[in-house]
């Protein structure tokens, strides 16, 4: 493959592009998905307890309802690579955007349980595509000196979204006087939660229509004029073109569009460096962070916190995910990816060990015991801020850069597809679980923390600095 240090001042990791604010507008459009992405994943933690009420289910029945989504997502993570290769990556981003809008407006009017469930299922799916489009495009468009930080934007705009989600649902809470169930314009506020989504949902369709295709994807389908314009944009008038363009159609000559055949080793299924993708995904999901969000107010709630206050913490729990996520995008290009995920999952193990510890105490009067109190809400916040600093962010980084441009798209809506069914995972076997055991459940997630480190040091290698052309 050819090597970009062989063509001095052309290649991808001299690229230093003049306007560096239009490549971060650029970024920052393509990560609306994934700020679609956190609000639709958390935004239903302020409507589980009213739909578990207005429907009388259990908590098994409501784990699925909760969870079901995620099936669409994985559904859409293992297709979206495909579509995107054949259609291109900004219209897959306007079919997600579709979706999402009438997602949000089916989930806030539903007619019955099923009927809500299918339109997560349908959210789902616009979330498995935003979750591979978002950082395969970013990793495309950006310059190989700033891929890093641009590609942590994926994570930035999750997090926000997180984050705003929780917000809008305290607000929707307080003009329904802290009733998830209380009227608000004729629709029941946890509805009202549901449907806000359609807002970011359509300024999502639109930015698509303001940020170009990926030069990649044109020179695919020969149209080397308009790529070689848009490398303008992103990687700056200085490095020599016609020699990038020729890097990358030699690169992609040598290979051919991906497919799931493409995946296969002779031995173990997958290719080895598919398998890595894949345990980094589900090891992102394993250690439980979904809990954090898809149930944290319920949680709070189920150890004595008043159900106001637990929006509040839910609320400060995400100011700590965006923080941690900063921290990563300063740290990812300059530490390395890899240094960033052994550390975080040190301070993961650590808190979710605390957790552990704390929930294993006898309730008081419906209450933990205040030193344990104490305890789980700084462990979590801890545990949340570690995440975020490191394998939030790293994994997303990773997926968009470590495979070979032969298998990126394929490769990558695998190793996301396994994210979901990891996620699907957590989320629907957390409530059943959490009864059997709040604190073993805590020392289950504690163990595939620990189990990362050896991981991450024997099969994930790092990718600081490298071109994408370099991959493999």
């Amino acid at each position: 493959m050819t090597s970009t240090s062989q063509t001095p001042g052309s290649g991808a990791r001299a690229a230093h592009p003049e306007h560096l604010g239009h490549v971060i507008f650029i970024t920052a459009a393509a990560a609306m998905g994934g700020f679609l992405f956190g609000y639709d994943s958390a935004v239903i933690n302020g409507a589980v307890e009213a739909i578990r009420d207005r429907y009388d289910i259990g908590s098994g029945t409501l784990a699925q309802v909760i969870a079901i989504a995620l099936i669409g997502c994985a559904i859409g993570a293992a297709t979206a690579g495909r579509i995107a290769d054949r259609i291109g990556r900004i219209r897959c981003m306007r079919i997600a955007s579709v979706l999402f809008t009438i997602s949000a407006i089916g989930s806030a009017l539903p007619f019955a349980l099923w009927d809500l469930a299918f339109w997560r299922i349908i959210g789902g799916f616009a979330i498995g595509m935003a979750s591979v489009i978002g950082p395969a495009y970013i990793a495309e468009v950006s310059p190989a000196a700033y891929r890093g930080r641009l590609g942590s934007f994926q994570q930035a705009a999750i997090v926000i979204g997180i984050a705003i989600s929780q917000l809008v649902n305290f607000g929707i809470l307080q003009m329904a006087d802290g009733k998830q169930r209380g009227t608000i314009g004729g629709l029941e506020a946890w509805q009202w939660m549901l449907g806000v989504m359609v807002v970011p949902a359509l300024l999502y369709g639109l930015l698509s229509f303001a940020i170009p295709e990926s030069p990649r994807f044109l020179i695919s389908v020969g149209k080397k004029d308009q790529a070689r314009e848009i490398l303008r944009e992103v990687e700056g008038g200085s490095i020599d073109l016609d020699a990038r363009v020729l890097e990358i159609e030699t690169a992609m000559h040598r290979e051919h569009k991906s497919t799931f055949k493409d995946l296969l080793g002779s031995r173990f299924g997958f290719l080895p460096i598919v398998w890595v993708g894949i345990g980094l995904s589900v090891f992102q999901q394993l250690v439980g962070i979904n809990v954090a969000f898809y149930y944290s107010a319920t949680l709070w709630q189920s150890v004595g916190i008043d159900p106001t206050d637990s929006f509040f913490w839910s609320f400060t729990t995400s100011i700590v995910n965006i923080i941690g996520t900063v921290i990563a995008m300063v740290l990812v290009d300059r530490v390395g990816r890899k240094p960033l995920a052994l550390a975080g999952s040190a301070g993961m193990a650590i808190a979710l060990a605390f957790e552990a510890w704390a929930f294993s105490a006898d309730l008081v009067n419906g209450k933990l015991p205040t030193t344990q109190g104490v305890v789980a809400l700084v462990a979590a916040h801890v545990f949340v801020l570690f995440f975020a600093l490191s394998w939030g962010v790293v994994v997303w980084v990773f997926l968009g850069e470590m495979f070979p441009n032969r298998i990126r798209a394929a490769a990558l809506g695998v190793a996301a597809s396994a994210q979901w069914i990891a996620n699907w995972a957590i989320t629907a076997s957390f409530p059943s679980l959490a009864d059997w055991n709040l604190s073993g459940t805590y020392i289950i997630y504690t163990c595939f923390a620990v189990l990362s480190i050896p991981f991450v040091l024997k099969f994930v290698k790092e990718t600081k600095g490298k071109a994408l052309e370099e991959m493999g």
